[in-house]
């Protein structure tokens, strides 16, 4: 079941699709990419606040838009389960859908943002980005994030519980299924929980696709003196024009060299002499190519790094990506930086110190030599399998 905008995209791998909408259509369609040109117009102020004062201005309008979207598809998702007579359900989002847990069908839910999601006293509030040894601003951040939220979770759960669902979790807008759960984040730099999750909770450590696309960098860039860097913002932080292009001037000052993901706005950045780059690069087959990484933190990239064992500068814009530059920071996996208020010797010296980090590739070897021997697909695969035979 894919949003009408991906239609085709998992058709051409294979599967059956059933198409949806999460909101009416609009009246005049858009130009490939609008959406996001415009969500960084629109939103990109939010991502120089505080994470505290983000939850107001940017958080909670996310949250509201994901729950209407929720509730607009509904009865869609009734009709397609109700068509295609599932002997499984998978759900992989940050809101519930309430069609899931009503339909009676098994259902696999995939937490693939940060495990900070499913939250936990003792550990930092979800969407902090506050270190896990000092809790000084914990409570009034966590306080502040369900004040807001009280609202909208409150008439999400009446809406799922009139639909048939059961109550949503406390505090939380995503149900926990009580057959089978998974979340991604290596043992090595998961969070040590107070409350362990249930028996239906299984860790697949990564979840890294096989590329699908090769890449061959220009032998300007392939090749010559200093390391070579993987810069990737996403989607929405690739098309914040003013931040990549500090970031393209600062380290075009560099004797590193670069591969860029230059996202929706690609034509509004111009590389410098040692980079290469495009609108859409496949990044399974660059990772393994570089020697390290800047991202803004988004939990596939994250993850993606930690299975091909490499070091990352984080700069975070928003939702989990402070979590994940958090963590990455605090366990030495690499080095956590302002996103617009960084000096420039703060990010060159922060690639030249990972770079040059033995001991540090070492560690990151180790922990992508154990993540691959034991791939998260196919355990994925295999979990989800053994759920749709038991329940057959």
């Amino acid at each position: 079941m894919v949003e009408e905008s991906f239609a085709g995209t998992l058709q051409a791998k294979g599967f059956e699709e059933r198409r949806m909408r999460l909101k009416p259509a609009p009246d005049i369609p858009e130009e490939p990419g609008q959406f996001w040109k415009d969500f960084i117009r629109e939103t990109a102020p939010q991502f120089r606040k505080p994470t505290i004062e983000q939850l107001e201005t940017l958080i909670l309008p996310i949250w509201q838009e994901l729950i209407d979207g929720a509730q607009f598809v509904d009865e869609r998702l009734r009709e397609i389960f109700d068509e295609v007579r599932p002997d499984v359900i998978i759900e992989d989002n940050v809101v519930g859908f309430p069609a899931v847990p009503a339909s009676g069908v098994p259902w696999v839910r995939i937490m693939s943002c940060n495990p900070l999601e499913r939250q936990d006293p003792a550990l930092p509030p979800v969407f902090s980005g506050y270190p896990s040894a000092d809790r000084s601003g914990w409570g009034e951040f966590r306080a502040r994030y369900r004040e807001l939220i009280a609202e909208p979770r409150a008439s999400f759960d009446a809406f799922g519980r009139e639909r048939g669902a059961p109550p949503l979790p406390d505090g939380d807008l995503m149900y926990e299924s009580p057959w089978l759960n998974l979340s991604l984040y290596p043992a090595e730099a998961d969070y040590e929980r107070s409350r362990p999750l249930g028996p239906t909770w299984h860790r697949l450590e990564s979840c890294v696709r096989a590329p699908d696309a090769t890449y061959e960098p220009p032998a300007s860039v392939a090749s010559g003196d200093g390391g070579l860097v993987y810069l990737s913002l996403g989607s929405l932080g690739s098309g914040d024009v003013p931040l990549m292009r500090r970031l393209i001037d600062v380290l075009g000052r560099t004797h590193h060299r670069f591969i860029v993901s230059m996202g929706p706005q690609h034509d509004q950045l111009p590389l410098a002499d040692n980079m290469a780059g495009a609108e859409f690069l496949p990044q399974p087959a660059i990772l393994p190519m570089v020697d390290m990484v800047i991202t803004h933190g988004g939990n596939n990239t994250v993850t993606e790094c930690f299975h091909h064992g490499r070091p990352m500068i984080v700069l975070p814009l928003f939702w989990d990506q402070y979590d994940n530059a958090q963590r990455v920071d605090e366990l030495g996996f690499g080095v956590r930086l302002a996103s617009y208020d960084f000096a420039d010797d703060e990010l060159t010296g922060a690639i030249d110190r990972l770079l040059a980090d033995e001991a540090l590739h070492g560690r990151l070897a180790g922990m992508a030599a154990r993540l691959q021997a034991a791939p998260g697909t196919i355990r994925a695969a295999d979990l989800i399998e053994r759920l749709a035979r038991d329940a057959s």
